[in-house]
């Protein structure tokens, strides 16, 4: 995800406390993160399997939610769909599991 801003730092406004609870918001806790909101959500999962509207855009939600709260702030463009990406790899992970 992306740095605090210099001005940021220079207002006061980023303690390191915060810096180093976002630096452990790695690869695999957000794996985790949205592996977790996929197997929470079962009967939804299901309907996203079947193609049911409306089931990806539930998932695109929670994630981008899950990981707002995990880092403390609202998420760039860019991270947003990296975010979204990263919650359809799941998805598609959940539904090649429910094929065999």
């Amino acid at each position: 995800m992306s740095n605090p801003s210099p001005q940021a730092d220079a207002a006061g406004d980023n303690s390191d406390a915060d810096t180093n609870a976002n630096a452990n918001a790695g690869p695999d806790t957000l794996a985790a993160l949205l592996a977790g909101i996929a197997d929470a959500h079962p009967d939804r999962l299901a309907a996203w399997i079947r193609n049911e509207p409306g089931h990806w855009g539930f998932f695109a939600g929670q994630a981008v939610q899950a990981v707002r709260r995990l880092l403390g702030r609202r998420l760039e463009e860019p991270e947003r769909r990296f975010v979204w990406h990263q919650m359809w790899l799941i998805l598609q992970e959940r539904r090649r599991q429910a094929e065999r």
